[in-house]
């Protein structure tokens, strides 16, 4: 055995057949082995990232392909990447790493694709303990996928066709004969690298290795040795005898989520995850596989159940680790909570250290996995760096920032003193940059993506005689928003801010009134009260939208009915918009 070019690996040789196949290790051996198998045009390398961040938990095993890195290739090619073969190669890495216990199994692309192979054929009963596939269905499954449709052409099912027709261009390329291997050793291969980092954003590093060319010329025959026949004859008992997860990035380019439609009647137990992520996610996500890899292992050695995760977005938002600054009630706990629901890792964040405590307290039997709670006034600089530092050493970086906190502001212009606008200011804006500034670097620093959503307010873009200070504020936020949005889209980092109306949140009983006494002032804040009260808008409206404009990455969402149309006049009747802010309340 000797040391890999994978940090840390050791390296042997195992014989499958007419091939030799190289196989790194990384881990403590007596830990359960989870062996990941790579796609096209990959080697093992493709693993490196994800096997790193699992070896201090598990046994990790990657193999070379037959044909791929340092594997020999069969001889002749043709006829020597059936599905079968690729099955030997299996079993005899699976005996030589972890003989006589059943292994966990994870593939990617190609590698997805035969590992169904091997957790649905009878002869790899008891090999296999799980099963975590990604972006590689199974050739039986989709062939009676496109057979059903082709029986019933619905005019969705139609469309569907169509559009995986046309995902699958690729498909068509590779079995036309020479072409493939004469461009892959050609232009291609010496390209693919740069289109990798600016198609899929893929980091540059180890990957690809210098045996591209060569492996994409081998890997060909993955596709010529197996698509047509088994699309045309697929397997009537193609059923999983393991536990399967199935992750699926929502923006792969080569694969559509439909495919995955009734999934379950071949699976004994399912569990789905999505991923706002492109095709090559062993590269540009390897923190949340590695994390979503390891509690499906467990859960499936342990007997336990996953964390039941209930909410809608529960296959998004998994294992997130989701931080909420404002979270001690209103809107904020909503959102929180929400998460939870979705099973997302919560931190909540408050300056009041109560509400903040029973905001995680809250999380905790909704579904969250764990939820902390953090005392910060998110005006305070220091505090809000002493955060970032805390939460990046003992939770890991945020994958969603809800930028929340704010505070109320109500009366005329002449009334506001230069403290009151500070205030103001502070909290609502200051505090936004703050959490952007730090959780944003952090994001962008791991290069694995993220999202970062900012709650503005409907007088963002409603002026107000009555809300100088907080709607300069609330407009502020909103072009922040939207710079920021532009700036960080290249690193998949999306931006949302959030515009709510009027929303029944004990804001309204806190705000402060400017020129009046405190007598009067706590009358107005009791007649705010009770009319957004009697509007009865729930904060848990709002943090449906917030999760929803997470999953599509939505930039600007409006929430309420009347932000809904306040948004439009300002879009397309700003005119008489500016005649409503005219309007003097009433008090």
């Amino acid at each position: 055995m000797r040391v890999s070019s994978l940090k840390g690996a050791r390296e042997r040789r195992v014989r499958a057949g007419e091939v030799e196949l190289c196989v790194a290790e990384l881990g403590d051996p007596r830990r359960p082995t989870v062996v990941l198998v790579h796609g096209y045009p990959d080697s093992k390398e493709v693993w490196s990232e994800v096997a790193e961040r699992l070896a201090g938990r598990f046994h990790v095993v990657l193999y070379d392909v037959r044909g791929h890195g340092r594997s020999t290739a069969p001889r002749p090619l043709r006829g020597g990447f059936t599905l079968e073969k690729l099955t030997d190669d299996f079993l005899a890495v699976a005996d030589a790493v972890s003989p006589g216990e059943p292994v966990h199994l994870v593939g990617h692309d190609w590698g997805s694709v035969q590992s169904w192979e091997f957790v649905t054929v009878e002869r790899t009963k008891g090999r296999i303990a799980s099963f975590t596939s990604m972006s590689g269905p199974s050739l039986d499954h989709f062939g009676h996928w496109i057979g059903a449709r082709l029986k019933r052409p619905t005019p969705r099912r139609v469309g569907q066709l169509l559009g995986q027709g046309a995902k699958s261009w690729y498909v068509y390329l590779l079995h036309t004969p020479v072409l493939p291997e004469l461009a892959w050793r050609g232009p291609l291969g010496k390209r693919w690298p740069k289109i990798l980092q600016r198609v899929e954003k893929v980091p540059g590093g180890d990957y690809p290795t210098p045996s591209l060319p060569q492996d994409a010329a081998h890997g060909a025959w993955l596709y010529r040795d197996n698509v047509r026949t088994r699309l045309r004859r697929p397997r009537p008992d193609a059923h999983a005898h393991v536990p399967v997860q199935l992750i699926t990035p929502v923006d792969d380019a080569f694969l559509s989520e439909r495919l995955y439609d009734g999934l379950e009647q071949w699976v004994p137990r399912l569990v789905r995850r999505t991923l706002p992520a492109k095709h090559w996610v062993p590269r540009t996500r390897p923190d949340r596989l590695a994390d979503w890899i390891a509690e499906f292992v467990t859960a499936t050695d342990t007997g336990r159940p996953l964390p039941a995760a209930t909410g809608r977005y529960a296959d998004r938002f998994a294992g997130q680790l989701v931080l909420v600054t404002g979270a001690g009630s209103g809107i904020g706990r909503a959102t929180a909570l929400a998460f939870a629901e979705a099973g997302a890792r919560v931190i909540a964040v408050d300056r009041d250290a109560g509400a903040a405590a029973r905001t995680a307290e809250l999380a905790r039997p909704l579904g969250a996995p764990a939820a902390w709670a953090e005392t910060v006034d998110v005006s305070d600089e220091q505090a809000m760096e002493k955060l970032a530092a805390k939460v990046a050493a003992e939770y890991g970086v945020v994958d969603v920032l809800v930028n929340n906190a704010g505070i109320g502001l109500s009366g005329a212009f002449l009334d506001h003193t230069a403290e009151d606008w500070r205030k103001v200011l502070d909290v609502n804006l200051w505090g936004v940059i703050h959490g952007c500034r730090l959780f944003g670097k952090q994001m962008a620093e791991r290069g694995q993506g993220g999202h970062i959503v900012n709650t503005a307010s409907a007088a963002a873009y409603q002026p107000s005689r009555a809300l100088p200070a907080y709607s300069t504020s609330k407009a502020a936020v909103l072009m922040l928003s939207e710079c920021l949005r532009a700036e960080l889209a290249d690193q998949g980092i999306g931006v949302t801010a959030i515009c709510p109306g009027f929303v029944n949140t004990a804001i309204t009983a806190t705000a402060r009134f400017t020129g009046v006494d405190a007598a009067e002032e706590k009358r107005r804040q009791k007649r705010a009260a009770r009319l957004y009260g009697l509007r009865d808008y729930p904060p848990e409206k709002v943090a449906e939208a917030v999760l929803r404009a997470v999953v599509r990455d939505e930039a600007v969402v409006p929430v309420t009915p009347e932000a809904r149309l306040f948004h439009a006049m300002s879009r397309f009747t700003p005119r008489a918009l500016r005649r409503l802010a005219r309007v003097q309340p009433k008090v």
